[in-house]
């Protein structure tokens, strides 16, 4: 590795940034969507009939007839072929949280060896439905491992859209995966399923709102991606990195993010150039990215799109880490996703902006400018308080990767205990609404903030600030869920949220026609009497004050708010008996499937822990303990030992790798003990995993770390925290 660190450090002297051709000469309006068979080919490729009964489906839901699917399977095909792609591919998301596909060839053959002729063939049974094997895939105990069918289905909602290697291009369908007996195997299945029983919960409190126009809603989505960009060549010598995507040890540097210069700083050139390739291929792909900028710690950047549909946008996030990761190989560089690929500096989330909106392009979380007139919005609000409230639990749960434990509570990520921020003006709406009499009248007037310049215009002022310490923060017109991981699919998180307002909102609706029918009141009398009561109960989980204080942690508790700081912990929630039935009462997920993805959650966490313990432990025998050795041989030898400071660096080598030996056996014993666990004990091995492994891998790392600032920087095998994080 010694090698490595110093041919990196040698190479990156002369690094320059890499220009992409095809990019040349191109304009927005040429490239945006040029891979995607999206509305404009779908209109000029299929007969008006067609695309009437595909636009009407999407709408409703219905079914297309085989003919249709026929239609369209032709017009994508004929599309894909001038695209140059040979193969076509069902693109769908397994419970590992990646992407996964199976290439099938456009090709089909007719007649003998002596006499075949080539047809190019796919028709709508192709296109509807993939047959990949199951079972390699995580399943969570759901099937046994010889039951190897599943099936793929194509998901209309999402367009299908081309990728292009370096030899040919395919065509990726967007698809769902489920196995032989229809239960399923991925996280886009139950999203899919949460998007539909929003849908239906929200349409009914319309209903009773006097709605007669709204036909269907869904939830839209905004995801914000951080990550971490470094030289390739670090990457490659370090071990670590390579296999964990986290640096599990390095000695803090001298500079990190406390000079606060790195945050909206400057985008250094190779890293501009990286940036700039990887827009114009996601914008090829239809993936609408606008926004690009340096982050908080030292080389970690952030991308981010404009909302769109749930579905669309989980799969174009995917797509963005896709692109992401292959781009930075051409650059030299190496895109880290990891939420705390190095300790010390902020780690990296995923903020998911979340609304409903209808059928008719009305979103049903902006207030309007009159909150405490707009009935509507108040009883979402209501429903959206409640949902945080019942289900704080299953929302931390659904963002409970391994990586987030190292990141939840540091700064720019917000603590662990799930809470909302609505700002003052909610929060005085809020307040009227539950006392027996408003003190006062608090409209939303559009407002100016003066900076006190005469050369600088007044700006238009928000209704609230921002509060970066919340988890599930109100910004204007749409809640921001800041706990989701850098490195996770947003599947699970969006398809949360979406079941918890669902399961919310009829309640809310319960509750109203319970009145009207029992009370005999009118509706609007019952829609305050029911927000008010809602909004009374689940008070407790609206804090605007600062997540980060001890005094918000020692509140939340007096609360009866769950903190849940690790992962073991928070998985635990996923199938309680209350989330469990909620998901089966929307009919979102059996219990089987709940039970099967918590199970998946365990054993990803465990496993991630013990590749890490085994890497540290890799990492620290065979390169830190010989290098300290063969050190400690040099200075033996060189030192005087009458010279008491001499003798005391001596000393102190010895004791530093004294104490890297005593880590490594506890490490190691641990390690075997973990893998003892009987395998219905998916919750007691990753606790203890959490507990007793990663506790032996922090003093391991502990010993390393002290021993990389003692040994000879020119013998250090592993490149330097002030390496990767600063040189480019």
């Amino acid at each position: 590795m010694h090698h490595l660190r110093l041919k990196a450090l040698e190479e990156i002297r002369t690094k320059i940034p890499v220009v992409n051709p095809e990019h040349t000469g191109k304009s927005l309006n040429d490239v945006y969507g040029e891979s995607v068979f999206g509305d404009k080919e779908l209109k000029a490729k299929l007969t008006p009939s067609t695309y009437e009964a595909f636009k009407k489906s999407m709408q409703n839901g219905s079914h297309l007839d085989p003919n249709t699917v026929d239609q369209i399977a032709g017009a994508m095909k004929e599309w894909a072929l001038t695209k140059g792609a040979t193969h076509f591919t069902h693109w769908f998301q397994p419970l590992h949280g990646l992407t996964a596909e199976k290439h099938d060839s456009f090709m089909s053959f007719k007649g003998s060896a002596y006499d075949r002729t080539l047809e190019v063939h796919f028709d709508g049974k192709q296109l509807i439905k993939g047959e990949p094997d199951a079972s390699s895939f995580p399943h969570g105990g759901i099937r046994s491992t010889f039951e190897a069918r599943g099936y793929t289905a194509w998901d209309m909602e999402s367009p299908s859209f081309i990728r292009t290697g370096a030899n040919g291009s395919f065509l990726c369908i967007p698809s769902a995966f489920a196995s032989w007996t229809g239960e399923s195997l991925d996280v886009k299945t139950p999203l899919l399923r949460s998007n539909e029983a929003l849908s239906k919960a929200t349409v009914r409190v319309l209903r009773l709102l006097g709605d007669t126009k709204t036909t269907s809603a869904h939830s839209n989505v905004g995801i914000e991606q951080e990550f971490f960009l470094i030289d390739r060549g670090f990457y490659l010598a370090r071990p670590d990195l390579v296999a964990c995507s986290r640096s599990l040890l390095g000695a803090q540097p001298s500079k990190g993010q406390q000079m606060e210069d790195h945050y909206f700083g400057s985008l250094e050139r190779r890293v501009l150039a990286f940036m700039q390739d990887v827009e114009w291929r996601l914008w090829k792909l239809g993936v609408p990215t606008t926004t690009r900028h340096n982050e908080v710690a030292p080389s970690q950047y952030e991308m981010a799109p404009i909302f769109e549909t749930v579905s669309v946008a989980c799969d174009h996030n995917m797509l963005m880490m896709e692109v992401l990761k292959e781009t930075a190989r051409e650059h030299d560089f190496a895109c880290l996703l990891h939420e705390k690929p190095f300790a010390g500096v902020n780690g990296s989330g995923k903020h998911n902006n979340y609304s409903v909106c209808t059928n008719l392009g009305e979103n049903l979380m902006d207030p309007g400018h009159t909150p405490t007139k707009n009935m509507r919005f108040v009883l979402m609000l209501s429903a959206v308080v409640r949902a945080v409230s019942v289900y704080g639990d299953l929302m931390r749960a659904s963002i409970a990767v391994p990586g987030n434990d190292f990141r939840l509570g540091a700064n720019e990520a917000p603590p662990a205990i799930m809470s909302m921020y609505v700002g003052d003006l909610l929060l005085d709406v809020i307040n009227q609404i539950t006392s027996e009499e408003a003190t006062h009248k608090l409209e939303r007037q559009p407002s100016k903030l003066t900076l006190g310049v005469t050369s600088l215009p007044p700006l238009p002022k928000d209704a609230s600030d921002r509060n970066r310490t919340s988890p599930f923060a109100f910004t204007g017109n749409k809640f921001e869920f800041r706990a989701v991981g850098s490195s996770q699919s947003c599947s699970r998180p969006a398809m949360v949220l979406n079941a918890i307002v669902a399961d919310s909102l009829n309640y809310v609706a319960d509750e109203i026609e319970r009145e009207v029918r029992e009370k005999g009141f009118q509706v609007e009398i019952a829609v305050n009497s029911v927000v008010k009561r809602v909004l009374k109960e689940n008070l407790k989980i609206i804090f605007n004050g600062n997540g980060y204080s001890e005094e918000w942690r020692i509140e939340a508790e007096k609360r009866g708010l769950p903190n849940l700081r690790t992962t073991p912990e928070a998985i635990k929630a996923f199938a309680t008996e209350k989330n469990a039935a909620m998901f089966e009462r929307l009919g979102i997920m059996t219990q089987r499937e709940s039970q099967s993805a918590q199970n998946i959650l365990y054993e990803n966490y465990s496993k991630t822990v013990a590749i890490e313990a085994d890497c540290l432990h890799n990492m620290a025998t065979s390169f830190v303990l010989p290098v300290a050795l063969e050190y400690k041989t040099k200075i033996n030898n060189a030192i005087d030992p009458k010279e008491p400071l001499q003798a005391e660096l001596l000393s102190t080598l010895n004791t530093e790798i004294n104490n890297l030996l005593a880590a490594l056996k506890e490490l190691k014993a641990a390690k075997e003990h973990a893998k003892s666990f009987h395998e219905d004990k998916l919750h007691e091995q990753s606790a203890y995993y959490r507990r007793e492994v990663f506790d032996a891998m922090t003093k391991t790392r502990t010993a390393c770390d002290s021993l990389e600032v003692l040994v000879d920087d020119k013998m250090w095998p592993f490149p330097k925290y002030s390496e990767m994080l600063f040189m480019k």
